[in-house]
């Protein structure tokens, strides 16, 4: 019989105290690593199910606000494109509707509105999509319970240093974003812009491009151009300058100028680049010699020049025809007395002669020559 039966049939001895008496022999628990680490084990996994457990709810609604939030950026996003793009159609659809009219084919030409038209809906999709996946970070970052004060505070600071330090790329690109907006210019216009003139060949969110007079094409960067001129909007003017001789019939002159005017007017392809009649404004000025006959007219932009010219070379020649002087600067010079070359020349002076008594005595005294020594 074992000793904890024995121990347990003793008299006095309850029943529990022969229980431990029996346990006491058994070995301690922990002299068993394998024991321990299955129940270690164990109380882990009871903890994670029971904190899954009590989370779940949580954690499916984090991820569910947070796929509703991208699943709206995402949809928005592609809403405001797409109205854009519709936008940017329309643009292009009324220009070429303009295209009909009588000035719209003039002040917009394909290529003009194909690249403004590029560039503002470049602008807008770029603002659009920033704007929009911009705040839908943020709110998805507000979801898990993430203080977003330091990251704005740090993101304003880090804007304040980029914008100090790039402060030209910001100026051309805010300058080049207006100019586009507010069609300042386009691809085909001659403008001014202070730094540069020329043809326009290309215009940039920060560079337009110029090709000047001489072949040369100019970066001119969209912050530097303080002041626009722009040549090819609306109409420009054609002035010519007649100089005729002060005793000339101004009514004859008119006439001449009135008959080359009409006939100019009624000639292909001038009278589609005259958008008006040619007018002679009268006397510009009269000098003694001479008077200035102006004369007008408004042409398609950019075409001012090519007028001009024409109405120079038909004048110079209705004027031959009818025997009218052109006199070739403002005052004509006037015919004056030979004047005798030799009016300026001094008389000869008595000193030219060497022979004379005053060139003599105009002579230094000779030294005396003394005696070599003995």
């Amino acid at each position: 019989m074992s000793p904890s039966v024995l121990w347990a049939s003793a008299p006095g001895v309850s029943a529990a105290e022969a229980s431990a008496a029996g346990a006491s022999p058994s070995p301690s628990p922990t002299g068993n690593p394998a024991a321990v680490t299955l129940q270690d084990a164990q109380e882990h996994a009871t903890n994670a199910a029971g904190w899954v457990e009590e989370n779940w709810s949580t954690w499916l609604a984090i991820g569910l606000r947070v796929l509703l939030i991208l699943a709206i950026a995402v949809v928005l996003r592609a809403v405001v494109r797409r109205a854009v793009t519709r936008l940017i159609e329309r643009m292009n659809r009324t220009g070429q509707a303009m295209d009909g009219s009588g000035l719209g084919g003039l002040l917009v030409n394909a290529e003009r509105r194909r690249q403004r038209s590029a560039a503002i809906a470049s602008v807008l999709r770029s603002v659009a999509s920033f704007l929009i996946l911009g705040t839908a970070a943020l709110m998805v970052l507000g979801a898990f319970q993430i203080n977003l004060a330091p990251l704005l505070a740090s993101a304003g600071v880090a804007g304040v240093a980029i914008g100090f330090g790039a402060r030209n790329l910001v100026t051309d690109f805010l300058s080049g974003v207006f100019m586009i907006l507010e069609d300042q210019y386009g691809v085909g216009d001659t403008i001014d812009a202070g730094v540069a003139s020329g043809e326009v060949i290309e215009v940039g969110l920060r560079v337009t491009k110029l090709r000047g007079e001489n072949g040369a094409i100019w970066y001119v960067r969209n912050g530097e151009i303080k002041r626009i001129g722009n040549l090819s909007q609306g109409w420009a003017t054609a002035n010519v300058d007649v100089t005729v001789k002060a005793d000339e019939d101004l009514n004859r002159v008119k006439a001449t100028l009135d008959a080359v005017a009409e006939k100019l007017s009624k000639e292909e392809p001038w009278n589609e680049l005259l958008w008006g009649p040619v007018e002679v404004l009268g006397l510009d000025s009269v000098l003694l010699d001479s008077m200035v006959v102006r004369v007008s007219a408004k042409t398609m932009p950019g075409k001012s020049v090519t007028v001009e010219r024409e109405l120079r070379w038909r004048v110079k020649r209705a004027f031959d025809a009818a025997d009218i002087r052109i006199v070739g600067g403002a005052t004509a010079t006037t015919e004056e007395d030979p004047v005798d070359p030799a009016a300026g020349v001094a008389t000869p002076s008595t000193y030219a002669n060497p022979e004379s008594p005053q060139a003599q005595a105009a002579e230094p005294i000779p030294r005396a020559r003394t005696a070599p020594p003995k």
